[in-house]
């Protein structure tokens, strides 16, 4: 699958927005990608999952883990086609960390994935809480990574398709600037910035 094939998957499920957002990041763009969108369905889903996971084939990982909850989907088709396991992080008082009886073994090798990287700061939580926990974090991989390939995770990274989108503070943004209301794609609330 050719990097544009991927972005004009996005494009023909409605899951490349433009326009003025607020990123999960708390940072505003003019493009918003809503992976929920393409990864409703399966067949996507399960493409995107065994492309990502034809990186690491000869790898011998041993679990897949994302953070929860936007890479949940892909990072469990990754996890199928690579026939791991699959768990995930969440948040707990503002710190990525394993919960639901997740646990690693000392040295498990592991890869984290992610629909879209865009600061890198959740996959590079959950690198960081896996390798507390003693495992191996090999690598990092996502859908689409919208930094233009700057995020650093602290683990080498790879992406179906790179996106080079600027993602700017509230403080600097024109739309802001010229009064146009940012969204919150998922919620269509208006941001109070």
């Amino acid at each position: 699958m050719e990097a544009q094939e991927v972005i004009n998957k996005f494009r023909d499920t409605g899951a490349l927005l433009e326009g003025h957002f607020v990123l999960s990041s708390g940072l505003h763009s003019a493009v918003y990608l809503q992976c929920a969108l393409v990864l409703q369905h399966p067949r996507a889903a399960e493409e995107f999952g065994r492309r990502l996971a034809d990186h690491f084939r000869d790898e011998n990982i041993q679990a897949v883990a994302s953070p929860a909850i936007g890479g949940l989907i892909i990072g469990h088709e990754v996890a199928r086609a690579l026939d791991a396991r699959f768990i995930w992080t969440e948040r707990e008082n503002g710190k990525m960390i394993l919960r639901r009886g997740f646990s690693v073994t000392p040295g498990e090798r592991l890869l984290v994935v992610e629909d879209v990287v865009t600061t890198g700061g959740s996959t590079r939580e959950t690198v960081e809480a896996l390798q507390a926990s003693g495992a191996n974090v090999l690598a990092a991989a996502s859908i689409i990574d919208r930094s233009g390939g700057k995020a650093e995770v602290g683990v080498p990274r790879v992406s179906l398709a790179t996106l080079d989108v600027p993602s700017v503070e509230p403080s600097v943004c024109v739309a802001c600037k010229h009064g146009e209301p940012a969204v919150k794609p998922g919620s269509k609330r208006s941001s109070s910035q």
